[in-house]
């Protein structure tokens, strides 16, 4: 029984699930060791391998969610800011959302993991979540999803019908782009020479009016490209003006790594910025300062001067 196939896929489904890249390998890391301890009581006749390793990941995954406060980005935990300077205090209490490296899955499922899209998903309650995954991103029958949750098909359906209902009016999910598409590269390009410039008045002529920044651990988050601009004028003051930004994508969005100027010379890793472009400019730019985050993605922690 060949389990290893699944771990790629399993590890997508259990972040979608738990908004978190390190949760989601532990889990699937559980799921792989009951399944290896249960593999002789498995029956082929009731189920594929896929359907029964997803049956307990599943599992697994709401009793890791039984009693815990969702995963959250700023912006859906209040109000934004419109102080510039106010204090970047990290609330390491609070559960936040993890970005997820695109190398770690299959391109073709990627556009089922936009940050936008997952965050929605932890407003669900867990089994309404795992409902509205196995169905309508993994594709299982209803009878399937039925068989994997020990409920019925009606149950199914109806979670299904109330899933559907709680994303239906969440901002921004039907404006997908792809990374690779000509017209995001030529504005994430636009943006990292900008950046690198230090170009404020730049950096605001390409994001949409409303523009929304965030910056988890930081709770704050900024919208509007008046105090986007602000903000990143704060940024140059505080980190100073020489800046190197390297492409690479998340969420199946396009993304940048930002190196600061180090004092002993050289570049050193800032920030991960994950975009939403819409219509030829950034909606959304979502901040990672995290280094358990940066580490995912393999980033280097300095990079020489060009």
């Amino acid at each position: 029984m060949e389990l290893e196939l699944y771990r790629g896929e399993l590890v997508a489904y259990c972040y979608r699930m738990l908004g978190s890249v390190h949760e989601a390998e532990d889990v699937v890391q559980e799921t792989m060791l009951r399944a290896w301890r249960a593999r002789d009581r498995y029956d082929s006749t009731r189920a594929s391998v896929r359907t029964w390793l997803y049956r307990i990941a599943t599992n697994t995954c709401l009793t890791a969610l039984d009693g815990r406060a969702r995963r959250a980005l700023p912006s859906g935990l209040g109000l934004a800011s419109d102080d510039p300077d106010a204090e970047l205090l990290p609330a390491l209490d609070i559960p936040w959302l993890q970005p997820y490296p695109d190398s770690r899955f299959e391109i073709s499922v990627r556009d089922d993991l936009r940050l936008a899209l997952v965050a929605a998903m932890q407003l669900l309650p867990p089994r309404q979540r795992a409902v509205l995954i196995l169905r309508e991103v993994l594709e299982f029958s209803a009878a399937e999803v039925a068989r994997q949750l020990d409920t019925t098909v009606a149950a199914v359906n109806s979670a299904l019908q109330r899933a559907r209902a709680a994303l239906a009016d969440v901002p921004g999910l039907d404006h997908i782009t792809e990374p690779d598409d000509p017209e995001v590269r030529a504005v994430i390009h636009r943006y990292a020479r900008a950046f690198e410039a230090a170009d404020v008045t730049a950096l605001v002529r390409l994001v949409t009016a409303d523009a929304v920044m965030e910056m988890p651990p930081v709770p704050l988050w900024y919208r509007g490209s008046r105090d986007y601009g602000r903000f990143l004028h704060r940024v140059f003051q505080m980190r100073g003006t020489d800046w190197r930004m390297r492409y690479l994508t998340a969420n199946g969005q396009p993304a940048l790594a930002a190196y600061a100027a180090a004092s002993d010379g050289g570049h050193r890793v800032h920030t991960l910025q994950v975009f939403t472009v819409t219509e030829g400019r950034i909606a959304r730019n979502v901040v990672f300062a995290d280094p358990s985050v940066l580490g995912m993605f393999g980033l280097p922690e300095r990079i020489r001067s060009e």
